[in-house]
């Protein structure tokens, strides 16, 4: 592994490894002891050159995924892609902006908020198929539901769902419960790990949240990318 020069070298290009499902990165941030937000919220951790690699995953990636909760603390709107990102994915032969996906239990949405009405692709929800009929109405007027099976929602049924829509890399961002799932079903293939240079101490949530990991998973040190006190990390996971 050689130290990264440049945001555009750490983050690299799209892969596309596996034929049943996409290929799933995790974006994440904590700060030096191990703290994902302040105040609730994970954007109190980023700065300017985090939310630069923040923008060139979601460059790369066909469909930005987060759990529920998440999109509601971080009041998500769309995808709305820097200067030269649309001319970029064209070129790769990509949309010129990636869906953001959902998976949700409740469905429990404003349906007249930006993430929906505002979105140039529709927001795609993965849901309960007995989710209340007239909520996943309400849910299939303003985004595209996938709803396949009753009671949860299976995190590899629906990375499968999306690869058969011809979506090849997902970038996951969060929350810690949906991270957990993802890393318990080995559906995740890199993990980039940026560790903000603050001290937060108090109550938080860790990264991911689930059963511990008998034995636990190994990392593969893939990137690195020290910039000003910021330290970018990327993981690939060992198999």
């Amino acid at each position: 592994m050689i130290p990264a020069t440049s945001i555009a070298e750490f983050v690299g290009a799209p892969r596309d490894g596996h034929q049943d499902r996409p290929w799933v990165m995790l974006n994440m941030v904590a700060s030096v002891d191990g703290a994902t937000s302040i105040g609730g919220e994970s954007r109190e951790l980023s700065g300017p050159h985090d939310r630069d690699v923040f923008h060139a995953l979601r460059g790369i990636a066909d469909v930005i995924l987060a759990g529920a909760h998440t999109v509601r603390a971080d009041r998500y709107g769309p995808m709305r892609p820097r200067d030269g990102v649309r001319e970029a994915r064209r070129a790769r032969g990509q949309h010129p902006v990636a869906p953001i996906a959902v998976i949700s239990r409740s469905l429990a949405f404003d349906w007249s908020s930006a993430l929906f009405l505002e979105a140039e692709v529709p927001t795609i929800l993965g849901a309960p198929a007995d989710c209340p009929a007239d909520i996943l109405d309400a849910a299939r007027r303003v985004a595209r539901v996938i709803a396949d099976r009753p009671g949860d929602v299976d995190v590899a049924q629906f990375l499968g769902r999306l690869r058969q829509m011809g979506h090849r890399g997902v970038l996951c961002e969060g929350g810690p419960r949906l991270i957990g799932e993802l890393m318990a079903a080995d559906l995740v293939d890199e993990i980039y790990l940026t560790i903000s240079p603050l001290l937060v101490s108090g109550v938080s949530d860790r990264a991911l949240v689930g059963p511990e990991f008998e034995p636990p998973r190994g990392l593969r040190l893939a990137g690195l990318l020290p910039i000003d006190d910021v330290v970018f990390l990327r993981y690939e996971l060992v198999r």
